[in-house]
């Protein structure tokens, strides 16, 4: 399986990456390495302070000239240089190069863009920011900070706020006689039957109905939490430290998403990484995808999601919550912080990157916030009421959230590829578990 990364070339003293296909993230280690130690040969011994921002790989296909016109604003704000060095797609392989710069101490990178769910591993390695962000702080909504408190110190700041949604061809689903985009999972099953049949019988042989990451990764965990979830099954491991996997709900939401395969949903799915299912809706080849779509989060617990692209021509594509099960609608929660190195040379001015960036974001999110809240209230772009928020089980997990998702995730795909029945593979999950945990095993929460 390979993982969408880049070539290393230079504009205006920002490192450039230019999509292509690797093996490993540790091809990507290697080339961050090279640029930065090529990069520190050549520096004058008077240039202006230059930091290094090792951030998320670029996930929208505008986002890259967005972050290209941003270094430059920088620059001319406050007078110092930025070279961006993105990381590779999958989770675990941003945690292996994020984890192995960081240890590499003062040559390392200034800031780093994480995944909340890695707070508790990385936190050594991190200075605390409360001290430093008191107003920014203020402006964001407390239930998101606890992801990224580990000891009572702040390690990041809530950066970018996503959630699991549905993306759906709009025009299809008027040209089918739909004027709504499916509200339960058992909804989209029979729009993507009907959809998918009539656009073969026009000749599109390689159009499915609904296309998702199902490769062993950590986006199918979020993923099948969200079937899980919808259904009553729970959240892997609860609060109150109970592996709670091994139940009926969760059991019967994995066999539905294995009939999907191969009827509504490619066989190749099951190694769709992000990428992947965005390429395949993106050439007109299906008719709804699980996308992450950006969100905002009130002081009430309710949330509103904002979509950051038009992947086809305006009016074509609509987004939605993610169906409802027996439970209601479940959404995963997503996102990305921003943290200093405590080996940074340069700490204050990392820190005013952070400052500069979140600021930046706060903005651009109080923008797209103003559209959503003009719509009308049965616009079937916002999330249904009801909606559940559905964190992955990294906080009560810690340490060991890495083995957990591992383990979580490939007892869900040896049931998606037929290798394991269900049943089977959640009694087999259980027991890995609490191995990997200590904790008991009980019912869901």
């Amino acid at each position: 399986m390979n993982e969408t990364v880049g070539t290393v070339t230079r504009s205006h003293g920002t490192v450039i990456f230019k999509r292509r296909s690797l093996n490993s993230a540790r091809t990507v280690l290697l080339l961050i390495l090279i640029a930065i130690s090529s990069e520190s040969c050549r520096r004058p011994v008077r240039e202006p302070v230059t930091l290094t921002y090792l951030r998320l790989g670029w996930a929208q296909p505008d986002e890259f000239p967005t972050a290209e016109s941003f270094s430059q604003q920088f620059m001319r704000d406050k007078g110092i240089r930025l070279r961006n060095f993105p990381v590779p797609e999958a989770t675990f392989d941003q945690l292996e190069v994020t984890r192995h710069l960081l240890q590499k101490g003062g040559s390392g990178p200034d800031v780093v863009n994480i995944d909340f769910i890695w707070s508790g591993v990385l936190e050594k390695d991190l200075i605390d920011l409360q001290p430093y962000l008191a107003t920014e702080l203020s402006a964001l909504e407390p239930q998101l900070l606890p992801g990224y408190t580990v000891g009572g110190r702040l390690i990041a700041i809530p950066y970018q706020v996503q959630m699991g949604a549905l993306e759906y061809r709009s025009d299809l689903l008027r040209e089918y006689g739909y004027d709504h985009p499916p509200k339960t999972w058992k909804e989209l099953e029979s729009m993507a039957t009907r959809i998918q049949s009539g656009e073969r019988k026009k000749g599109r042989r390689n159009f499915w109905g609904y296309v998702w990451q199902g490769a062993e990764a950590e986006a199918l965990t979020c993923n099948a939490l969200e079937w899980q979830a919808s259904e009553g099954g729970g959240h892997i491991i609860e609060n109150d430290r109970t592996i709670s996997v091994n139940n009926p709900a969760a059991i019967r939401a994995w066999q539905r998403a294995a009939r999907w395969i191969g009827r509504i949903s490619p066989p190749s799915v099951v190694a769709f990484r992000e990428t992947d299912s965005l390429n395949s809706f993106d050439v007109g080849d299906a008719a709804f995808n699980r996308i992450w779509e950006g969100t905002t989060i009130t002081r009430n617990g309710q949330y509103r999601q904002i979509h950051w692209q038009k992947s086809l021509a305006a009016g074509n594509v609509g987004y939605t919550s993610m169906p409802a099960g027996a439970s209601g609608v479940a959404g995963t929660l997503g996102g990305s912080g921003l943290a200093v190195s405590q080996y940074s040379a340069h700490q204050p001015e990392a820190i005013e990157l952070v400052r500069y960036l979140t600021k930046a974001e706060i903005g651009a999110m109080k923008a797209k916030e103003r559209d959503i809240y003009h719509r009308q209230p049965d616009d079937p772009q916002l999330p249904q009421s009801g909606s559940e928020i559905v964190l992955r089980p990294s906080s009560v997990a810690g340490q060991g959230y890495e083995q957990v998702s591992r383990a979580y995730f490939e007892a869900v795909h040896s049931v998606l590829t037929g290798k394991q029945g269900a049943s089977q593979a959640a009694a087999e999950l259980e027991r890995q578990l609490i191995a990997i945990t200590g904790f008991r095993a009980g019912p869901p929460t």
